[in-house]
């Protein structure tokens, strides 16, 4: 681990101040991605600037639309176990009851869960090359180890999967995220917040360096009754997804008025296509409408040496967690088998 300095901010126009004036800083808050990167030799900062009291961002409230507003600094165990987010949006509930240990969603942060790095075993081993961690060094994954990696949305640069579950739901659900940087404030729809990593893989968002993710905003419409978050996994516990699939469905009787469909485990972003979902429409929830979704999201998936499994478990994936939504039965956090 390399020396740095440290700085504790007391509120947001300082924070994004800090950032600004130091191109080699960092914001900490939980820690429990970057402070393991740091360990790694992965991440180097030359200051940290600690945005954990910082006031106003650990709440959440309800917005005038009629949907939740989340803070940047509210913990994951915070959002899982909210009865707003219980009952509207049991969805994201689920996904992050799905992702790693009590302990570590204790601590975990909704904005540190947005900006969490991949898992890439090249990426942690500083002795490698690596795209992402060191452009221009190349990408080792393509022809080693890829068992864990991309099949979608990769680039001849890099083949890292986004390791998140509640990015997940939360992209299902059309969230948005609220930043603040030195020009001021703005939204960003989450499918634009994560990027691909096309020749820039040492990016994974569309954040300025500036800029401070403040709040994440969920739409009045949660998908309560007819919704899933599938985690398929190497184990059942404390393990990051291979695929994973949040589902959500609005049903008139047996035919499907409204669909979402997200994709973790298989890109470098929450994977989301809103044309296969928008073919759903009007059609009778069922197998072979299912089926058909599965194969278009999958469209243009291309698996490396270890991970070609993955095509097929995902569109299995699909068909099951889509079968769960439309039956009103989610599968369960608790109960590890899946249903």
């Amino acid at each position: 681990m390399n020396r740095y300095g440290y700085e504790r901010v007391t509120d947001v126009a300082e924070a994004v101040q800090a950032m600004a004036a130091d191109p080699s800083a960092r914001f900490i808050a939980g820690g429990t991605n970057l402070v393991d990167l740091l360990k790694y030799d992965v991440e180097k900062p030359g200051r940290l600037i600690d945005i954990s009291r910082v006031p106003g961002l650990d709440a959440i409230e309800e917005t005038e639309k009629g949907g939740l507003r989340i803070g940047a600094l509210v913990s994951n165990s915070q959002i899982a176990y909210d009865p707003r987010v219980e009952q509207h949006y049991p969805m994201l509930a689920s996904a992050i009851l799905a992702g790693a240990s009590a302990q570590l969603r204790n601590a975990a942060t909704t904005g540190g869960n947005l900006l969490q790095r991949t898992r890439c075993y090249y990426f942690y081993d500083p002795d490698t090359p690596c795209n992402k961690r060191e452009p221009g060094t190349g990408c080792p994954a393509k022809d080693g180890l890829n068992r864990i990696h991309a099949i979608l949305g990769t680039s001849e640069h890099c083949i890292a999967a986004h390791p998140s579950d509640m990015c997940v739901a939360l992209a299902a659900l059309d969230a948005v995220v609220h930043v603040v940087g030195t020009k001021g404030e703005r939204a960003i729809a989450f499918e634009d917040f994560h990027r691909l990593p096309g020749d820039r893989p040492e990016r994974d968002t569309t954040l300025a360096h500036d800029e401070m993710v403040v709040a994440v905003e969920l739409p009045p419409d949660g998908f309560a009754a007819n919704h899933t978050y599938l985690k398929l996994r190497d184990r059942l516990s404390y393990a990051f997804a291979l695929v994973s699939v949040a589902a959500a469905l609005e049903l008139d009787g047996q035919r499907i008025r409204r669909a979402r469909m997200a994709l973790g485990g298989v890109a470098h972003k929450p994977w989301r296509r809103t044309e296969i979902e928008d073919a759903l429409v009007g059609t009778e929830a069922g197998a072979d409408a299912f089926e058909r979704a599965a194969s278009g999201l999958l469209e243009g998936a291309v698996g490396y040496s270890h991970n070609t499994f993955k095509i097929d478990l995902a569109k299995r994936a699909i068909v099951r967690a889509l079968g769960q939504a439309a039956a009103g039965r989610p599968q369960s956090q608790v109960d590890k088998r899946i249903a």
